[in-house]
C-alpha cells in the first residue's frame, strides 16, 4: 500500500466500530505514515442516531477529511460522465472517487461497493479498490 487509504461510508463506518478488518488497514496506514482520507459527503451516510458520537469524532480526528468544493464537485460530474452514470445512486461514490484522484500517488479505496467504485475510476491504474 502506498499514497494514501481513502474510506468510504462503510469503511468510516466500520472504523467508528472498530472492525478487526479495517482496524488492520488504519494499522497498516499508520505504520507507514499514509495519510487516511475520507470526503466529507461520506459523513452524510455515516451519520445517523445510532452512530457512537465519541467513537465517530475519536475516529475522525485520526483522518482527513477533505470538502467537497466546487472543483471536486466538477471532477466527480466527470467521472459519471465518464462512466455513463448519472444521479443521486452514484453521487457520493463519484465525489470519493473525485476526492481519492486528487490526492498525490496510489491510492487504496477501502469499499462496500467495489464495482461502483470501478466504474467510475476504472482508467484509473493508480487507484486499488478493496472491499470491506
Amino acid at each position: 500500500m502506498s499514497g494514501a487509504l481513502v474510506l468510504d461510508s462503510e469503511g468510516l463506518a466500520k472504523a467508528v466500530d472498530r472492525d478487526r478488518e479495517v482496524h488492520e488497514w488504519l494499522t497498516a496506514a499508520r505504520d507507514t505514515d499514509l495519510p487516511v482520507v475520507t470526503s466529507t459527503a461520506v459523513l452524510v451516510e455515516v451519520i445517523h442516531p445510532k452512530v457512537n458520537d465519541a467513537a465517530l469524532r475519536w475516529t475522525l480526528s485520526r483522518l482527513r477529511v477533505e470538502p467537497v468544493t466546487q472543483a471536486l464537485a466538477q471532477a466527480a460530474a466527470a467521472l459519471l460522465r465518464s462512466a455513463g452514470l448519472h444521479g443521486h445512486k452514484y453521487a457520493i461514490d463519484a465525489m470519493l472517487c473525485a476526492t481519492a484522484l486528487a490526492l498525490p500517488g496510489r491510492v487504496t479505496i477501502l469499499t462496500s461497493d467495489p464495482e461502483d467504485i470501478r466504474m467510475l475510476a476504472v482508467e484509473q491504474a493508480r487507484v486499488a479498490v478493496e472491499r470491506v
